[in-house]
């Protein structure tokens, strides 16, 4: 049976714990969700703002710090790597755009593209394209991911139960995209991503979704060895 560093443990559970608020969370607080005395939940944060992992001000909340930054920007090469004959094959699939899509920020932003061999007409979706999270069925996605919000709209809450985002028009007109995020330990705190196509109004959704859903699971499995 596997066993685990209970320090390190407590520090990776940290890190996501912080993440998930956005607003800050407290010493004492993130004490309570780690199930651990005050003192302890001190040094496990002191430890993690000595490597930049969290940060925080003078009585004020912690949050992420900047080498969650530094951690993700060294992270994506390999991202590009494992997912580029994935997306390959999704474009061929679906016979249409197939992209991986990260967070920035508040923004949603396209780090990898595939196109399919056929001629087809094609969307305007390339790698540097970005558009609010909000937005777009990598957007979307992306959102679905993260732990639910009372704030959720529609849309993120249905794809969260769906596993994956549907939408039609939002970003070009006549464009459909489907999306699905990809979750795996690797993605938290740091980078949040997603696996999707885009393409006009002939996509086949149906073979769409499928093909999404199965090629976001297994980049995640690929990244979580």
């Amino acid at each position: 049976m596997a066993t685990t560093l209970q320090t390190l443990d407590r520090g990776l559970r940290a890190l996501e714990i912080v993440a998930e608020h956005a607003e800050g969370i407290s010493v004492a607080e993130l004490a309570e969700r780690l199930d651990v005395h005050r003192a302890i939940a001190y040094r496990i944060v002191t430890t993690l703002e000595q490597h930049g992992l969290v940060a925080r001000s003078a009585e004020g909340p912690l949050r992420l710090g900047a080498g969650i930054s530094l951690l993700a920007a060294r992270f994506e090469p390999q991202l590009r790597a494992v997912a580029q004959p994935l997306l390959q094959a999704l474009a061929k699939a679906t016979r249409a755009t197939a992209f991986v899509s990260v967070a920035q920020g508040e923004e949603c932003v396209v780090i990898l593209v595939a196109e399919p061999d056929e001629g087809l007409l094609r969307v305007g979706y390339r790698v540097g394209s970005r558009h609010p999270l909000s937005l777009g069925a990598a957007g979307i996605a992306i959102l679905a991911g993260r732990p639910p919000r009372a704030d959720d709209s529609e849309e993120v809450r249905q794809a969260r139960s769906d596993g994956y985002s549907l939408t039609r028009g939002q970003l070009q007109l006549g464009a459909v995209g489907v999306a699905s995020p990809v979750a795996t330990p690797q993605f938290r705190p740091g980078v949040e991503a997603c696996v999707g196509v885009v393409a006009l109004d002939d996509l086949d959704t149906e073979r769409a979704i499928r093909e999404v859903k199965a090629h976001a699971h297994q980049l995640a499995e690929l990244l979580g060895r």
